[in-house]
């Protein structure tokens, strides 16, 4: 019986660590990400990394956390092309698409992000012609670019606006973290 009971818990140990979130690589620095996060496997070579964040409503899309390493430092540049991807209304100028804040992470690591919501022209890879643009409605993105000296690595959460804004406060809580 006491044999029975140690395999179990063995067994118990070792799938919980088998679940429990490793570090992502964030340029220089590392975070591990929240729980809830499920990792995928990369949609494609230029991902590091990418997780699926569940929506609480089933009759919305979940959202996505993708990371892109080895990016441009350009953070103007990088926040003109990704508020061309949003669909403008009328009279409205793209300079004035969402909110663009900045923040400190360890070892001189700037933190950039744009936060836009709107209709998001979302491609798979967007420098490709052949990838198909896709129309999402009620989106919100919340771009990153994380720069250092050495490094600069992208980070992007997106996804129903309704589920970005449940998953907005955790995602910059991990990114906070990172060290």
């Amino acid at each position: 019986m006491r044999t029975c009971a140690v395999a179990i818990l063995l067994l118990v140990t070792a799938s919980a660590a088998a679940q429990a979130p490793k570090p992502v690589k964030l340029g220089p620095l590392s975070a591990t990400p929240p729980a809830d996060w499920k990792a995928e496997k990369p949609a494609n070579l230029l991902r590091s990394a990418q997780f699926k964040l569940p929506a609480d409503d089933d009759t919305l899309a979940a959202a996505e956390v993708a990371v892109f390493g080895e990016a441009s430092p350009k953070v103007a540049e990088k926040f003109t092309e990704w508020r061309g991807t949003f669909v403008l209304a009328a009279g409205q100028i793209a300079g004035d698409l969402g909110t663009v804040e900045t923040f400190k992470l360890p070892q001189a690591t700037a933190a950039h992000t744009l936060d836009v919501t709107g209709t998001w022209r979302y491609r798979e890879r967007p420098r490709d012609p052949k990838s198909k643009e896709e129309l999402r409605p009620d989106a919100r993105v919340v771009w990153v670019v994380l720069v250092n000296a050495d490094e600069t690595t992208h980070v992007r959460l997106s996804g129903p606006a309704k589920v970005v804004a449940g998953h907005h406060e955790a995602f910059l809580t991990w990114l906070k973290s990172a060290r």
